[in-house]
Protein backbone atom coordinates (compact mmCIF):
# COMPACT_ATOMS: atom_id res chain seq x y z
CA UNK A 1 0.00 0.00 0.00
CA UNK A 2 1.26 3.49 -0.91
CA UNK A 3 2.47 5.26 2.25
CA UNK A 4 1.72 8.67 0.77
CA UNK A 5 -1.91 7.68 0.31
CA UNK A 6 -2.05 6.59 3.93
CA UNK A 7 -0.42 9.76 5.21
CA UNK A 8 -2.75 11.94 3.14
CA UNK A 9 -5.92 10.13 4.22
CA UNK A 10 -8.87 12.45 4.57
CA UNK A 11 -9.43 14.10 7.92
CA UNK A 12 -13.07 15.14 7.67
CA UNK A 13 -13.50 16.71 11.14
CA UNK A 14 -12.25 20.20 11.75
CA UNK A 15 -13.27 20.26 15.45
CA UNK A 16 -12.67 18.11 18.52
CA UNK A 17 -16.16 16.61 18.63
CA UNK A 18 -15.41 12.98 19.52
CA UNK A 19 -15.75 12.51 23.28
CA UNK A 20 -14.29 9.65 25.31
CA UNK A 21 -15.51 9.24 28.90
CA UNK A 22 -13.81 6.90 31.34
CA UNK A 23 -14.86 6.48 34.98
CA UNK A 24 -11.82 6.78 37.23
CA UNK A 25 -10.82 3.61 39.10
CA UNK A 26 -14.43 2.55 38.62
CA UNK A 27 -14.90 -0.55 40.79
CA UNK A 28 -12.88 0.89 43.67
CA UNK A 29 -14.62 4.27 43.35
CA UNK A 30 -18.04 2.62 43.59
CA UNK A 31 -16.94 0.80 46.75
CA UNK A 32 -15.70 4.03 48.29
CA UNK A 33 -18.95 5.74 47.30
CA UNK A 34 -21.15 3.03 48.84
CA UNK A 35 -19.01 2.49 51.95
CA UNK A 36 -18.45 5.82 53.79
CA UNK A 37 -15.68 4.45 56.02
CA UNK A 38 -13.55 3.71 52.92
CA UNK A 39 -13.64 7.19 51.42
CA UNK A 40 -10.09 8.49 51.10
CA UNK A 41 -8.64 5.10 52.04
CA UNK A 42 -6.78 2.65 49.77
CA UNK A 43 -9.08 0.01 48.29
CA UNK A 44 -8.27 -3.12 46.28
CA UNK A 45 -11.06 -4.92 44.41
CA UNK A 46 -10.55 -8.44 43.09
CA UNK A 47 -9.84 -11.95 44.28
CA UNK A 48 -9.61 -12.04 48.04
CA UNK A 49 -7.87 -15.41 48.50
CA UNK A 50 -4.13 -16.22 48.45
CA UNK A 51 -4.12 -16.51 44.64
CA UNK A 52 -6.41 -13.59 43.96
CA UNK A 53 -5.67 -10.92 41.36
CA UNK A 54 -6.35 -7.18 41.61
CA UNK A 55 -9.14 -6.05 39.31
CA UNK A 56 -9.08 -2.37 40.31
CA UNK A 57 -6.95 -0.34 42.71
CA UNK A 58 -8.09 3.00 44.06
CA UNK A 59 -5.81 5.96 43.46
CA UNK A 60 -4.78 5.85 47.12
CA UNK A 61 -3.57 2.28 46.56
CA UNK A 62 -1.95 3.13 43.23
CA UNK A 63 0.23 5.73 44.89
CA UNK A 64 1.80 2.87 46.87
CA UNK A 65 2.46 0.86 43.69
CA UNK A 66 -0.62 -1.40 43.45
CA UNK A 67 -2.32 -1.77 40.08
CA UNK A 68 -4.77 -3.96 38.18
CA UNK A 69 -3.66 -7.47 37.13
CA UNK A 70 -1.20 -7.57 40.05
CA UNK A 71 -1.26 -10.57 42.37
CA UNK A 72 -3.42 -9.60 45.35
CA UNK A 73 -0.83 -10.94 47.77
CA UNK A 74 1.79 -8.57 46.39
CA UNK A 75 -0.66 -5.65 46.40
CA UNK A 76 -1.48 -6.35 50.04
CA UNK A 77 2.22 -6.26 50.91
CA UNK A 78 2.59 -2.92 49.12
CA UNK A 79 -0.54 -1.47 50.74
CA UNK A 80 -1.07 -3.26 54.06
CA UNK A 81 -3.72 -0.75 55.15
CA UNK A 82 -5.89 -1.33 52.06
CA UNK A 83 -9.42 -2.69 52.26
CA UNK A 84 -9.57 -5.80 50.06
CA UNK A 85 -13.04 -6.36 48.61
CA UNK A 86 -14.73 -8.92 46.41
CA UNK A 87 -16.34 -7.44 43.24
CA UNK A 88 -20.05 -6.51 43.34
CA UNK A 89 -21.03 -6.45 39.67
CA UNK A 90 -24.67 -5.63 40.40
CA UNK A 91 -23.61 -2.32 41.92
CA UNK A 92 -21.15 -1.56 39.14
CA UNK A 93 -23.78 -2.26 36.50
CA UNK A 94 -26.27 0.09 38.18
CA UNK A 95 -23.78 2.97 38.31
CA UNK A 96 -22.72 2.25 34.73
CA UNK A 97 -26.30 2.64 33.55
CA UNK A 98 -26.53 6.05 35.23
CA UNK A 99 -23.33 7.20 33.54
CA UNK A 100 -24.42 5.97 30.12
CA UNK A 101 -27.82 7.64 30.55
CA UNK A 102 -26.13 11.01 31.11
CA UNK A 103 -23.86 10.54 28.09
CA UNK A 104 -26.94 9.75 26.00
CA UNK A 105 -28.22 13.28 26.63
CA UNK A 106 -25.35 14.61 24.51
CA UNK A 107 -25.97 12.67 21.32
CA UNK A 108 -27.80 9.77 19.74
CA UNK A 109 -24.43 8.23 18.91
CA UNK A 110 -23.05 6.71 22.12
CA UNK A 111 -20.76 3.70 21.81
CA UNK A 112 -20.07 1.91 25.11
CA UNK A 113 -16.63 0.32 25.09
CA UNK A 114 -16.88 -1.39 28.46
CA UNK A 115 -18.82 -1.07 31.69
CA UNK A 116 -17.03 2.17 32.59
CA UNK A 117 -16.14 3.90 29.32
CA UNK A 118 -17.79 5.09 26.12
CA UNK A 119 -17.34 7.25 23.03
CA UNK A 120 -19.84 9.95 22.11
CA UNK A 121 -20.14 11.69 18.72
CA UNK A 122 -21.08 15.26 19.56
CA UNK A 123 -21.55 16.11 15.88
CA UNK A 124 -24.71 14.01 16.01
CA UNK A 125 -26.22 16.02 18.87
CA UNK A 126 -27.03 19.59 19.87
CA UNK A 127 -23.54 20.33 21.24
CA UNK A 128 -21.44 20.21 18.05
CA UNK A 129 -20.67 23.95 18.27
CA UNK A 130 -19.47 23.88 21.88
CA UNK A 131 -18.08 20.42 22.72
CA UNK A 132 -15.99 21.60 25.67
CA UNK A 133 -19.02 23.02 27.47
CA UNK A 134 -20.96 19.81 26.80
CA UNK A 135 -18.11 17.76 28.26
CA UNK A 136 -17.83 19.93 31.37
CA UNK A 137 -21.58 19.85 31.91
CA UNK A 138 -21.89 16.07 31.59
CA UNK A 139 -18.97 15.53 33.98
CA UNK A 140 -20.73 17.71 36.55
CA UNK A 141 -24.05 15.90 36.06
CA UNK A 142 -22.44 12.48 36.42
CA UNK A 143 -20.72 13.61 39.61
CA UNK A 144 -24.00 15.03 40.95
CA UNK A 145 -26.01 11.94 40.06
CA UNK A 146 -23.56 9.20 41.03
CA UNK A 147 -20.85 10.75 43.18
CA UNK A 148 -18.23 9.32 40.80
CA UNK A 149 -15.46 11.06 38.90
CA UNK A 150 -15.27 10.61 35.12
CA UNK A 151 -12.31 11.74 33.04
CA UNK A 152 -13.14 13.02 29.57
CA UNK A 153 -11.06 13.57 26.47
CA UNK A 154 -12.16 15.46 23.36
CA UNK A 155 -10.49 15.04 19.99
CA UNK A 156 -11.05 14.90 16.27
CA UNK A 157 -10.88 11.09 16.30
CA UNK A 158 -11.47 8.19 18.66
CA UNK A 159 -7.70 7.77 19.02
CA UNK A 160 -7.08 11.34 20.18
CA UNK A 161 -10.16 11.38 22.43
CA UNK A 162 -9.09 8.17 24.16
CA UNK A 163 -5.50 9.32 24.64
CA UNK A 164 -6.77 12.67 25.92
CA UNK A 165 -8.98 11.08 28.57
CA UNK A 166 -6.05 8.91 29.67
CA UNK A 167 -3.83 11.99 29.90
CA UNK A 168 -6.50 13.85 31.89
CA UNK A 169 -6.81 11.23 34.62
CA UNK A 170 -7.79 11.40 37.36
CA UNK A 171 -10.96 13.49 37.27
CA UNK A 172 -9.87 15.61 34.34
CA UNK A 173 -11.09 17.13 31.09
CA UNK A 174 -8.64 17.55 28.23
CA UNK A 175 -9.53 19.02 24.84
CA UNK A 176 -7.08 18.41 22.00
CA UNK A 177 -7.88 20.76 19.13
CA UNK A 178 -6.84 19.61 15.64
CA UNK A 179 -4.16 22.32 15.46
CA UNK A 180 -2.57 20.97 18.68
CA UNK A 181 -2.78 17.30 17.76
CA UNK A 182 0.86 16.70 16.88
CA UNK A 183 2.10 18.62 19.93
CA UNK A 184 -0.04 16.34 22.09
CA UNK A 185 0.49 13.07 20.24
CA UNK A 186 4.17 12.92 19.30
CA UNK A 187 5.73 13.11 22.82
CA UNK A 188 3.49 10.31 24.16
CA UNK A 189 5.09 6.92 24.82
CA UNK A 190 4.47 4.55 21.92
CA UNK A 191 2.96 2.07 24.40
CA UNK A 192 0.01 4.45 24.81
CA UNK A 193 -1.16 3.76 21.24
CA UNK A 194 -3.96 1.17 21.10
CA UNK A 195 -2.75 -2.11 19.63
CA UNK A 196 0.77 -1.89 21.03
CA UNK A 197 1.08 -4.63 23.61
CA UNK A 198 4.24 -5.98 25.26
CA UNK A 199 5.29 -8.15 22.30
CA UNK A 200 4.76 -5.38 19.72
CA UNK A 201 6.51 -2.87 21.95
CA UNK A 202 9.49 -5.20 22.29
CA UNK A 203 9.71 -5.43 18.49
CA UNK A 204 9.44 -1.66 18.13
CA UNK A 205 12.12 -1.06 20.74
CA UNK A 206 14.52 -2.96 18.49
CA UNK A 207 13.88 -0.13 16.02
CA UNK A 208 14.65 2.41 18.78
CA UNK A 209 10.99 3.40 18.95
CA UNK A 210 10.13 4.88 22.34
CA UNK A 211 7.62 7.64 21.57
CA UNK A 212 4.87 8.19 19.03
CA UNK A 213 7.24 10.61 17.31
CA UNK A 214 9.77 7.78 16.93
CA UNK A 215 7.01 5.59 15.55
CA UNK A 216 6.00 8.20 12.98
CA UNK A 217 9.55 8.34 11.65
CA UNK A 218 9.48 4.64 10.75
CA UNK A 219 8.86 3.88 7.04
CA UNK A 220 5.77 1.84 6.28
CA UNK A 221 7.76 -1.07 4.82
CA UNK A 222 9.92 -1.29 7.94
CA UNK A 223 6.86 -1.46 10.19
CA UNK A 224 5.11 -4.10 8.07
CA UNK A 225 8.25 -6.25 7.91
CA UNK A 226 8.74 -5.93 11.67
CA UNK A 227 5.22 -6.51 13.03
CA UNK A 228 3.20 -7.70 10.04
CA UNK A 229 1.29 -5.96 7.28
CA UNK A 230 -1.97 -5.40 9.17
CA UNK A 231 -0.41 -4.19 12.42
CA UNK A 232 2.29 -2.19 10.68
CA UNK A 233 -0.21 -0.40 8.44
CA UNK A 234 -2.47 0.33 11.40
CA UNK A 235 0.35 1.81 13.51
CA UNK A 236 1.57 3.85 10.53
CA UNK A 237 -1.88 5.44 10.43
CA UNK A 238 -2.29 5.92 14.17
CA UNK A 239 1.14 7.54 14.55
CA UNK A 240 -0.15 10.24 12.17
CA UNK A 241 -3.39 10.67 14.08
CA UNK A 242 -5.36 8.95 11.29
CA UNK A 243 -8.30 7.07 12.76
CA UNK A 244 -11.35 6.76 10.54
CA UNK A 245 -13.39 4.61 12.91
CA UNK A 246 -16.83 6.15 13.44
CA UNK A 247 -18.62 6.33 16.75
CA UNK A 248 -21.29 3.72 16.18
CA UNK A 249 -24.19 2.34 18.15
CA UNK A 250 -23.65 -1.38 18.36
CA UNK A 251 -25.46 -4.29 19.88
CA UNK A 252 -23.85 -6.72 22.25
CA UNK A 253 -20.21 -7.19 21.42
CA UNK A 254 -19.76 -10.51 19.62
CA UNK A 255 -16.27 -11.41 20.84
CA UNK A 256 -13.18 -10.28 22.70
CA UNK A 257 -9.72 -11.74 22.39
CA UNK A 258 -6.00 -11.34 22.02
CA UNK A 259 -3.32 -12.49 19.59
CA UNK A 260 0.45 -12.61 19.83
CA UNK A 261 2.96 -12.95 17.01
CA UNK A 262 6.27 -14.23 18.37
CA UNK A 263 9.59 -12.63 17.49
CA UNK A 264 10.88 -16.19 16.95
CA UNK A 265 8.77 -19.27 16.27
CA UNK A 266 8.07 -21.37 19.35
CA UNK A 267 7.89 -25.14 19.68
CA UNK A 268 7.33 -27.72 22.40
CA UNK A 269 4.32 -28.75 24.44
CA UNK A 270 5.26 -26.85 27.60
CA UNK A 271 6.38 -23.72 25.74
CA UNK A 272 3.19 -23.56 23.69
CA UNK A 273 1.00 -24.25 26.73
CA UNK A 274 2.66 -21.42 28.67
CA UNK A 275 2.20 -19.08 25.70
CA UNK A 276 -1.50 -20.01 25.42
CA UNK A 277 -1.98 -19.15 29.11
CA UNK A 278 -0.27 -15.80 28.61
CA UNK A 279 -2.39 -14.89 25.58
CA UNK A 280 -5.52 -16.15 27.36
CA UNK A 281 -4.74 -13.91 30.33
CA UNK A 282 -4.72 -10.84 28.08
CA UNK A 283 -8.01 -11.96 26.52
CA UNK A 284 -9.42 -12.45 30.02
CA UNK A 285 -8.52 -8.87 30.94
CA UNK A 286 -10.49 -7.68 27.92
CA UNK A 287 -13.40 -9.96 28.80
CA UNK A 288 -13.38 -8.54 32.31
CA UNK A 289 -13.42 -4.99 30.90
CA UNK A 290 -16.41 -5.99 28.79
CA UNK A 291 -18.13 -6.95 32.01
CA UNK A 292 -19.48 -10.44 31.38
CA UNK A 293 -18.70 -14.02 30.51
CA UNK A 294 -18.38 -16.25 27.46
CA UNK A 295 -19.62 -19.64 26.41
CA UNK A 296 -17.31 -20.39 23.45
CA UNK A 297 -13.51 -20.25 23.52
CA UNK A 298 -11.57 -20.17 20.23
CA UNK A 299 -7.85 -20.85 19.83
CA UNK A 300 -6.07 -19.62 16.70
CA UNK A 301 -2.73 -21.16 15.70
CA UNK A 302 -0.57 -19.90 12.84
CA UNK A 303 2.33 -22.17 12.03
CA UNK A 304 5.74 -21.21 10.68
CA UNK A 305 4.57 -21.87 7.10
CA UNK A 306 1.68 -19.40 7.68
CA UNK A 307 -0.92 -22.17 7.75
CA UNK A 308 -3.63 -21.06 10.16
CA UNK A 309 -5.93 -23.37 12.14
CA UNK A 310 -8.75 -22.41 14.51
CA UNK A 311 -10.53 -24.70 16.93
CA UNK A 312 -13.24 -23.97 19.49
CA UNK A 313 -14.62 -25.34 22.74
CA UNK A 314 -18.17 -24.55 23.85
CA UNK A 315 -18.99 -24.63 27.57
CA UNK A 316 -22.33 -25.83 29.00
CA UNK A 317 -23.10 -22.27 30.18
CA UNK A 318 -21.47 -18.81 30.02
CA UNK A 319 -18.55 -18.44 32.40
CA UNK A 320 -16.18 -15.71 33.53
CA UNK A 321 -14.10 -18.06 35.68
CA UNK A 322 -10.44 -17.59 34.63
CA UNK A 323 -9.40 -21.19 35.35
CA UNK A 324 -12.28 -22.64 33.34
CA UNK A 325 -11.70 -20.36 30.36
CA UNK A 326 -7.93 -20.96 30.38
CA UNK A 327 -8.54 -24.71 30.42
CA UNK A 328 -10.91 -24.39 27.47
CA UNK A 329 -8.29 -22.36 25.58
CA UNK A 330 -5.72 -25.10 26.18
CA UNK A 331 -8.18 -27.76 25.02
CA UNK A 332 -8.96 -25.81 21.84
CA UNK A 333 -5.25 -25.31 21.13
CA UNK A 334 -4.56 -29.04 21.54
CA UNK A 335 -7.39 -29.75 19.10
CA UNK A 336 -5.51 -27.68 16.50
CA UNK A 337 -2.87 -30.43 16.38
CA UNK A 338 0.28 -28.47 17.12
CA UNK A 339 3.08 -30.63 15.77
CA UNK A 340 5.36 -27.98 14.27
CA UNK A 341 6.71 -24.53 15.09
CA UNK A 342 4.19 -21.80 15.90
CA UNK A 343 4.36 -18.22 14.65
CA UNK A 344 1.17 -16.80 16.18
CA UNK A 345 -1.27 -17.76 18.91
CA UNK A 346 -4.66 -16.23 19.58
CA UNK A 347 -7.41 -16.77 22.14
CA UNK A 348 -10.87 -15.25 21.75
CA UNK A 349 -14.13 -15.52 23.66
CA UNK A 350 -17.44 -15.71 21.80
CA UNK A 351 -21.14 -16.03 22.65
CA UNK A 352 -20.67 -13.29 25.22
CA UNK A 353 -23.28 -12.94 27.92
CA UNK A 354 -23.08 -9.68 29.84
CA UNK A 355 -26.41 -10.05 31.63
CA UNK A 356 -26.58 -13.81 32.15
CA UNK A 357 -25.82 -15.54 35.41
CA UNK A 358 -22.09 -16.11 35.47
CA UNK A 359 -19.81 -18.14 37.70
CA UNK A 360 -16.99 -15.91 38.87
CA UNK A 361 -14.23 -17.64 40.80
CA UNK A 362 -11.73 -14.87 41.37
CA UNK A 363 -9.57 -17.10 43.56
CA UNK A 364 -8.27 -20.37 42.18
CA UNK A 365 -8.28 -21.85 45.66
CA UNK A 366 -11.91 -21.04 46.52
CA UNK A 367 -13.70 -23.87 48.26
CA UNK A 368 -17.32 -24.77 47.63
CA UNK A 369 -19.82 -23.63 45.03
CA UNK A 370 -18.87 -20.76 42.71
CA UNK A 371 -20.17 -17.31 43.49
CA UNK A 372 -23.18 -16.46 41.32
CA UNK A 373 -23.56 -12.89 40.16
CA UNK A 374 -27.28 -12.38 39.56
CA UNK A 375 -28.85 -10.69 36.58
CA UNK A 376 -28.64 -6.96 37.45
CA UNK A 377 -32.38 -6.30 37.14
CA UNK A 378 -33.47 -9.48 38.95
CA UNK A 379 -32.33 -9.46 42.60
CA UNK A 380 -31.23 -12.78 44.03
CA UNK A 381 -33.27 -14.22 46.85
CA UNK A 382 -32.05 -13.71 50.42
CA UNK A 383 -29.41 -16.10 51.69
CA UNK A 384 -28.11 -16.51 55.21
CA UNK A 385 -24.48 -15.50 55.59
CA UNK A 386 -21.97 -18.17 56.52
CA UNK A 387 -18.25 -18.76 56.11
CA UNK A 388 -18.72 -20.54 52.77
CA UNK A 389 -20.53 -17.70 50.97
CA UNK A 390 -19.12 -14.71 52.83
CA UNK A 391 -16.75 -12.48 50.84
CA UNK A 392 -15.32 -9.15 52.04
CA UNK A 393 -17.37 -6.23 50.77
CA UNK A 394 -20.65 -8.05 50.11
CA UNK A 395 -23.87 -6.44 51.30
CA UNK A 396 -25.57 -7.86 54.40
CA UNK A 397 -28.61 -7.01 56.50
CA UNK A 398 -29.34 -7.38 60.22
CA UNK A 399 -32.99 -7.44 61.43
CA UNK A 400 -32.31 -4.65 63.94
CA UNK A 401 -29.07 -2.91 62.91
CA UNK A 402 -30.07 -2.71 59.25
CA UNK A 403 -27.82 -2.84 56.21
CA UNK A 404 -24.05 -2.96 56.15
CA UNK A 405 -21.13 -4.67 54.47
CA UNK A 406 -19.04 -7.63 55.43
CA UNK A 407 -15.46 -7.07 56.55
CA UNK A 408 -14.80 -10.78 57.09
CA UNK A 409 -16.38 -13.93 58.49
CA UNK A 410 -14.58 -16.59 60.50
CA UNK A 411 -16.40 -19.68 61.68
CA UNK A 412 -19.68 -18.34 63.11
CA UNK A 413 -18.52 -14.78 63.76
CA UNK A 414 -18.87 -12.00 61.20
CA UNK A 415 -17.27 -8.57 61.34
CA UNK A 416 -19.54 -5.98 59.75
CA UNK A 417 -19.69 -2.22 59.27
CA UNK A 418 -23.34 -1.19 59.46
CA UNK A 419 -23.27 1.76 57.12
CA UNK A 420 -24.75 2.69 53.75
CA UNK A 421 -24.13 5.34 51.11
CA UNK A 422 -26.37 7.75 53.04
CA UNK A 423 -25.03 7.11 56.55
CA UNK A 424 -21.99 8.36 58.47
CA UNK A 425 -18.92 6.07 58.62
CA UNK A 426 -19.41 3.20 61.05
CA UNK A 427 -17.09 1.19 63.27
CA UNK A 428 -16.70 -2.54 62.80
CA UNK A 429 -18.95 -4.76 64.91
CA UNK A 430 -18.65 -8.49 65.56
CA UNK A 431 -21.88 -10.46 65.12
CA UNK A 432 -22.51 -13.98 66.43
CA UNK A 433 -24.22 -15.64 63.46
CA UNK A 434 -25.85 -18.29 65.65
CA UNK A 435 -27.51 -15.68 67.84
CA UNK A 436 -28.05 -13.00 65.19
CA UNK A 437 -28.18 -14.42 61.65
CA UNK A 438 -27.24 -12.03 58.82
CA UNK A 439 -28.70 -12.10 55.32
CA UNK A 440 -26.77 -11.52 52.11
CA UNK A 441 -28.68 -8.91 50.09
CA UNK A 442 -28.42 -7.18 46.74
CA UNK A 443 -26.58 -3.82 46.65
CA UNK A 444 -28.61 -0.76 47.50
CA UNK A 445 -27.76 1.80 44.82
CA UNK A 446 -29.12 5.31 45.32
CA UNK A 447 -28.50 8.47 43.34
CA UNK A 448 -26.90 11.33 45.19
CA UNK A 449 -28.95 13.66 47.32
CA UNK A 450 -28.17 17.27 48.12
CA UNK A 451 -26.58 16.31 51.44
CA UNK A 452 -24.29 13.78 49.73
CA UNK A 453 -22.75 16.49 47.57
CA UNK A 454 -21.01 18.04 50.54
CA UNK A 455 -18.90 14.90 51.11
Amino acid sequence: MDPERLADASRPRSRATVLHADADSFFAAVEQRDKPSLRGRPVLVGGTGPRGVVSTASYEARRAGAHSAMAMGRARRLVPAAAVLFPRFEAYGAYSRMIMAELATLSELVEPVSIDEAFVDLEAGPYAEDPATAAADVRARIRERTGLAVSIGLGRTKLIAKLASDAGKPDGLLVVDPADEDAFLLPLPARAVPGIGPATMAALERLDVRTVGDLRRQPLDVLTMTIGESSGTNLFRLARGIDERPVAISGERKSVGSERTFAEDIFGTETVAAAIDSVADEALRRLHAHGGGARTVVAKVRFADFTTVTRSVTLPQPSAEPAELRAAAQQAARAAGITSSVRLLGVSFHNLSTHAQLTLAWDEDQVGAPVVVPVPDVPAGPRLLDEANGRPGLDVEHPVLGRGWLVHVRAREATVRFETVDSPPARSQVVDLDAEPLTLVAPLVAEMTATDRTD
